[in-house]
């Protein structure tokens, strides 16, 4: 769901809710605008781009249920409990990929040539 939708649901303004996947709208733009010949590096970067994308639904899906529950529009705990439970394993899941690929770096850059 866009931001729109989600606003238009919750009977909200634009305004109102913070949506965390604005930032991937910029970088999905970039990826189809700079294309590189089938690299290992560009499938590499396109997994981590559609990791943090999957990541941010998953954290937006959270936030959407979280406010529905607080609106009133449901009461199922079960569905909010889901939705937080799977936005904090993404989360968790992508600081990992992310520390350890800092770890690696940070041992390259140390190496002696």
């Amino acid at each position: 769901m866009d931001l729109a939708a989600i606003s238009a649901l919750n009977g909200l303004p634009l305004g109102s809710i913070s949506d965390v996947s604005t930032l991937t709208g910029t970088l999905s733009e970039k990826k189809s605008t700079d294309t590189v010949d089938g690299t290992l590096f560009d499938a590499i970067l396109n997994t981590a781009i559609e990791n943090i994308n999957t990541t941010n639904g998953y954290l937006s899906d959270a936030e959407n249920e979280e406010i529905r529950f607080m609106l009133g529009e449901t009461e199922s705990t079960h569905d909010l409990t889901i939705a937080l439970q799977k936005a904090s394993t993404a989360l968790q899941y992508t600081v990992a990929i992310r520390d350890r690929v800092m770890d690696a770096y940070k041992e390259i850059m140390q190496m002696q040539i």
